[in-house]
């Protein structure tokens, strides 16, 4: 029987791998010997040789992927974890553990999961959710029916909150957050709470959340809802704009759907509050549109409005993305969910690098040049002159 930390967790690794329930593995703190080496992320894939776990090694300015059977990767994982890596984060789908082997006794932390999908087999595993259609917060916010039924008018806001939470769980994967404290997690402009309730289900007690949203009846009964279904005090809700609430301190900062320069309000709360992980989807930007004085070459597309509007689109986030990238983090953007379920789809994740930004202000302005930006809300936030 294997009594030691480091022991046990090769041996619920092997368990997830063996018995197909392995979501993902993370492996942080490297011990230094490579210096630009971050992170290492594994996760299962399905290829046409047959299944496979994908390691990704995080370097400061590159991603390095390899596809191994599962016979070479448990016998790479057992080499690497409490050797090259210090920290291990195991997560299946009934629980989270944590393997922490920097300082004095190696140490295991075990979690279960709330609302744990039973596992599957065959071609049910490409349909499983995140999250559970079960979940009684999904009732209680209209999305399902008491059976656990997506609800006809919501099956697409299930899709959103179902791919919000696989997306946030790597993201929260990936990014070098706290793991001595509990996570402050800000979820900005949070509506009626579908994403902020399944934020704090994905974190447990792991973290806690708030979300702040304008209007108090929606604050209200969001607030209600959490004390009802046992959120308690990890949970909570609070009347506010995203623009004058007061933010601290910040591990994460959310703001999907925050219309126009609101997005930019919350980027730039997560970044004074020294936020680790930024994710924003951005809504209606109507900022920029005005100021756009397109290339010679283009002005005969652009008098056509839809042209116009989704140029202003695209200038506006890539100028957040440059923004960021700025100021320090390591940008990524990417589709949402499919256009077939809301056009509202570009996702903007940043995490904090603590190091010199990977674009320079010259390139910040060379690119607001070009299309006759002049202002922008995130450049004043930052106090950054595009001019």
């Amino acid at each position: 029987m294997i009594h030691d930390a480091r022991g046990r967790f090769l041996g619920q690794l092997r368990e997830a791998v063996d018995q197909g329930s392995l979501v993902k593995l993370t492996l942080g703190k490297p011990d230094g010997r490579d210096a630009s080496l971050r992170n290492l992320f594994v996760r299962p894939v399905r290829l046409k040789s047959g299944p496979r776990l994908a390691f990704v090694w995080r370097h400061a300015t590159k991603d390095v992927t390899k596809n191994l059977s599962y016979v070479e990767a448990l016998a790479q994982l057992e080499a690497l974890i409490g050797a090259d890596f210090l920290d291990a984060h195991l997560f299946t789908e009934a629980k989270h553990a944590q393997l922490e082997t920097g300082s004095g006794k190696p140490r295991l932390r075990v979690t279960q999961v709330a609302s744990a999908p039973a596992a599957a087999s065959g071609n049910d595993r490409e349909k499983r959710r995140v999250v559970a259609p079960q979940a009684p917060w999904l009732h209680a916010l209209g999305v399902t029916d008491d059976r656990g039924r997506p609800l006809a008018p919501m099956n697409d806001k299930f899709r959103q909150i179902d791919k919000f939470t696989e997306i946030l769980g790597h993201l929260v994967g990936e990014a070098p957050l706290p793991t001595d404290r509990k996570l402050s997690v800000y979820d900005m402009g949070c509506g009626k709470g579908y994403l902020t309730f399944a934020a704090s289900q994905l974190l447990g007690q792991r973290a806690s959340v708030r979300g702040i949203e304008r209007r108090a009846d929606l604050v209200d009964f969001c607030n209600a809802a959490a004390r009802d279904l046992g959120f308690g005090e990890r949970l909570e809700f609070e009347t506010g704009s995203i623009a004058d609430t007061p933010v601290v301190q910040a591990d994460v900062m959310i703001a999907l759907h925050a219309c126009d320069t609101a997005t930019d309000d919350a980027l730039a709360k997560g970044i004074a509050a020294g936020a680790t992980l930024l994710v924003v989807a951005p809504c209606c930007q109507k900022e920029v549109r005005p100021q756009l004085q397109p290339p010679t070459v283009l002005s005969g597309a652009m008098r056509h409005g839809i042209f116009r509007e989704r140029q202003a689109e695209f200038v506006t986030d890539a100028l957040r993305a440059q923004l960021l990238e700025w100021a320090g983090y390591r940008t990524r953007v990417f589709e949402f969910v499919s256009t077939e379920h809301t056009a509202k789809n570009t996702m903007i994740s940043a995490v904090r690098t603590g190091t010199s930004g990977a674009t320079d202000a010259a390139a910040v302005r060379a690119f607001a040049s070009f299309y006759g930006v002049r202002s922008q809300a995130l450049a004043t936030h930052l106090g950054f002159a595009l001019e």
